[in-house]
């Protein structure tokens, strides 16, 4: 990990995180949507995201391709790059949380380790690791980006489910049946934030 120099000091704004979050009426949160590519992460994140702007709900959602337009250009999809992915993009969610939004992610994040990096760096109960626990079969047979079929005929290597490794969740704070239909797997994710008290019943 990458030491700071010694003449950079974090500077404590008079606006808090706490401030923040009583104007918005609502905590900030991370919900970290894993899953295989296809598994309908985006998907739902997507309807999350949609039902929580139309509560009046301060969000934002972060999806895996959409950071490698910018932030992430510079990444490859080797281990450490992909590692480098993830950190960033927690770093940012982190910035997020403390802006008081609920930010929903939507990555691969095939790596335990990775994921409990970016848990790591929030305060407890700031970070919802939501499994989208899709079959590969059903997720090669949707291949939305026609990746599947491109990782089968070996023109795309390190492709998670096909030649690199998924590590399953050990204990998700929410486990989603990505066979079933999105707007039910949508609602069980808004049951769990108002369960938690993180937004308004």
């Amino acid at each position: 990990m990458a030491q700071h120099d010694e003449n950079v000091v974090w500077h404590a704004h008079p606006v808090t995180r706490d401030a923040r979050e009583q104007q918005h009426g609502h905590r900030g949160v991370v919900l970290w949507f894993t899953g295989l590519s296809g598994s309908g992460k985006s998907t739902v994140a997507g309807a999350v995201e949609e039902a929580l702007h139309q509560a009046g709900v301060s969000s934002y959602l972060l999806d895996g391709d959409n950071v490698r337009h910018g932030l992430c250009s510079d990444l490859g999809f080797s281990d450490a790059d992909r590692k480098e992915n993830i950190r960033r993009v927690g770093e940012v969610a982190k910035l997020m949380v403390d802006a008081g939004l609920v930010v929903l992610t939507a990555f691969i994040s095939p790596h335990r380790a990775e994921r409990q990096m970016v848990r790591d760096t929030l305060d407890d109960g700031q970070f919802i690791e939501v499994f989208v626990d899709t079959p590969l079969a059903i997720c090669e047979a949707r291949d939305p980006k026609g990746l599947y079929k491109k990782a089968r005929a070996g023109e795309l290597r390190n492709f998670t489910g096909i030649d690199a490794v998924y590590e399953v969740p050990e204990q998700a704070d929410i486990h989603l049946d990505g066979e079933q239909l999105v707007t039910k797997l949508a609602t069980q994710v808004l049951d769990l934030l108002r369960d938690r008290d993180i937004i308004p019943s």
